[in-house]
Order: structure tokens, then C-alpha cells, then sequence
């Protein structure tokens, strides 16, 4: 007994555990970092800082300041910025993370490596946008690779989860997921993004830093939802509406695909008697996934309805930004199935007559 207890207090911490936690946090961080960015952008904070062409006195600097004065739009802005560069230091000690300690994790390492790049990139990418005023290419484009940031972060975390040695162990039978499954989660996440991107680029329409609604885009259908003005998609009548539209069209696709995607995996599990708990998994992570696009729906729908509210549009990005989140989650969980249904086909053509270990 004394002996398995000195066994276990000389054991060497885990490495991969306190990146974990680290991981986890960038999660976090990022998710938290995409409302703040929602606030800055409902608040006409965007140009807090300093106006466009103001150089490196509106970005990085604030005001031409490390530290900015006292002012609103200034801190709110700078709030943002606090968040990314907290975000950037910690994917930054992730990476050295990876690359001395965990040198036989490659996909984690390279994943993790990636999340650096992309956090590089998005921090200048969030630096031209400052200094071009905020055009609206450049903030849909800032969103946009902001969800592809979370989705990478969760990535290297599910990453970080698995067992190095899980290949060499036994292999347990998973329940599989279709390759119609698999490809429907892609086009729905892809959906998805693009539903998000079309939204950054609707609100970017309206807010310049000024103050003022140059385009009323929220209000192209006036207070019609689903249709708009008498029609479903009535395309080419005004650029407002064309942008508004573009966002519904993406939303309605999304839409459509997530619920093809839940019917999809009930017709999987269909006429089995007992679940394996990956296919369990499966089905309860596409339940929350429409239980989230609903919900998602109706605060769209009650944009539209109530007129445009700030606490909306920032609940609105929210719950987008969890749906998509969520996508990833689930994308992984159908990916991993089959994963692990590979590795029981491939030990069973070694050995035919070895028994797989129950799920």
C-alpha cells in the first residue's frame, strides 16, 4: 500500500492537463471577446480611438495613449482590445506549450500553432479595419474569422482531451455516423458562418462610428418576417434591402440544413433496439443544436417585429456565436464515431477473431 502511494506522489504531472485548462480558456476568452465586439459595434465605438487614417495613434494606441482618458467610446473600445491581447497571449503560451512539451502530440501541436497564426491575423485584420473606418468588407471579414478562431480553439481543445495512446488500445464499437450526416454537418456549419458573416456586414451597413444610421439596413422589410414586403426574397430593389436579404437567405439555408441534419441522424438510430453512447451523444448534441437554432430564429424574428434594440442585436450575436460553437461540437462528435468505427474495422481485419471491448 505504501508503496502505491509513493507510486502515485512521484508520478509526473500531465502535461496535456494544464493545457487543457488553458484551452478551455481561450474558448471562453474568444466567445466572451466576439460579444464585446458586438457591443463595440452597437455602441458606435468602433472608431473610439481614433478616426480613420489616425495610423498608430488609433491603432494600437488608443487616442494616441497606451492608456486611454476617460471617455465612453473609448472605453468600450478599448475594453475589446484588452480582451484580444489577452486572448493573443494566451493562445501565445499555448503554442510554446505545445512545441516544448508535447512534442509527440502533432495534430495538437499543429492545430495549436494555427490558432496562433489565425490570432496574428485577426489582430491586424482588426488594425486595417480601425484605419479604413470600419468599411464594412473588413468587419463581416473580422467576424468571420473570429468564428473560424473559436472553431479552431475548440478543435485544439477536443484535441487536447484525447489520449495519445488511444489508437494503440483496444478498439470499442462506436455507433457510426452516416456520410450523409457528416456532410450535412459540414454545409450547415459553412451555412452557418456565412449567415454570421452576412449579419456582421448588415450591421457594419448601419454603424460607422459616427453616431448616426447612414443605410437603414435593419429596417429594409420593414416589420415583415418571414417574408419581406409582400414577398419571400424580393432581390434588386434597393442595396439595403439586398443586404438584408442576403442575411435571410443565409439564415433560411442554415435553417433548412440543421433540421435535415437532426432528421438525418433520428433516421440513423431508427429500429435499434439499444443506442451505442457515441450515437447517444450524436443525437442529444443535434437536439441542442435545433433547440439553439429556435431560438436563434425568434430573436431574428423579434428584430424584425420590435424594431431594432441594442440588448437584442448583442443577445442575437450571442446565441449565433453559440449555435455555431455548437456546430463545431457536434461536427467533431460525428467525426469521432467514425473515427473510432475506423479503428474497429481495421483491428478486425488483423484479427478477426478478436472480440471488441463493450461501449
Amino acid at each position: 500500500m505504501e508503496t502505491a502511494k509513493t507510486s502515485r506522489a512521484v508520478r509526473p504531472s500531465d502535461p496535456a492537463s494544464g493545457f487543457r485548462k488553458l484551452a478551455y480558456t481561450s474558448v471562453a476568452l474568444t466567445f466572451a471577446l466576439v460579444i464585446v465586439g458586438g457591443v463595440v459595434r452597437i455602441s458606435d465605438s468602433g472608431l473610439g480611438c481614433g478616426p480613420a487614417g489616425s495610423g498608430t495613434e488609433g491603432w494600437p494606441l488608443c487616442g494616441g495613449r497606451v492608456v486611454p482618458l476617460v471617455d465612453a467610446n473609448m472605453i468600450v473600445e478599448y475594453s475589446h482590445r484588452i480582451l484580444a491581447g489577452s486572448l493573443a497571449i494566451l493562445i501565445a503560451l499555448m503554442a510554446l506549450i505545445a512545441w516544448r512539451r508535447l512534442p509527440e502530440r502533432e495534430a495538437l501541436r499543429r492545430a495549436t500553432f494555427a490558432a496562433f497564426g489565425l490570432v496574428l491575423f485577426q489582430a491586424a485584420l482588426g488594425g486595417l479595419s480601425v484605419e479604413k473606418g470600419l468599411e464594412e468588407e473588413l468587419v463581416a471579414a473580422h467576424l468571420g474569422v473570429a468564428m473560424l478562431q473559436i472553431g479552431l480553439l475548440i478543435l485544439v481543445a477536443a484535441l487536447a482531451r484525447r489520449d495519445p495512446g488511444a489508437e494503440n488500445a483496444p478498439a470499442r464499437r462506436a455507433g457510426s455516423t452516416s456520410r450523409a450526416v457528416r456532410m450535412v454537418a459540414v454545409a450547415a456549419a459553412t451555412a452557418v458562418l456565412a449567415t454570421i458573416v452576412a449579419g456582421g456586414y448588415m450591421s457594419a451597413s448601419e454603424l460607422h462610428g459616427t453616431g448616426k444610421q447612414e443605410v437603414s439596413v435593419h429596417t429594409a422589410c420593414g416589420t415583415d418576417f418571414p417574408g419581406c414586403n409582400g414577398s419571400l426574397l424580393p432581390f434588386g430593389r434597393s442595396r439595403a434591402l439586398d443586404i438584408h436579404l442576403t442575411h435571410r437567405a443565409f439564415m433560411y439555408l442554415a435553417s433548412t440544413l440543421v433540421l435535415v441534419l437532426f432528421a438525418l441522424v433520428l433516421l440513423q438510430g431508427r429500429g435499434r433496439s439499444a443506442l451505442p453512447p457515441s450515437s447517444r451523444d450524436t443525437l442529444a448534441a443535434a437536439a441542442i443544436l435545433v433547440a439553439i437554432l429556435v431560438s436563434q430564429v425568434m430573436l431574428g424574428a423579434l428584430n424584425v417585429w420590435l424594431g431594432e434594440h441594442a440588448w437584442l442585436v448583442v443577445v442575437h450575436l450571442t446565441v449565433g456565436t453559440l449555435l455555431w460553437c455548437w456546430l463545431v461540437v457536434f461536427s467533431l462528435l460525428a467525426l469521432g464515431a467514425r473515427r473510432a468505427e475506423a479503428v474497429a474495422r481495421r483491428r478486425d481485419a488483423q484479427d478477426p477473431t478478436a472480440e471488441a471491448l463493450p461501449a
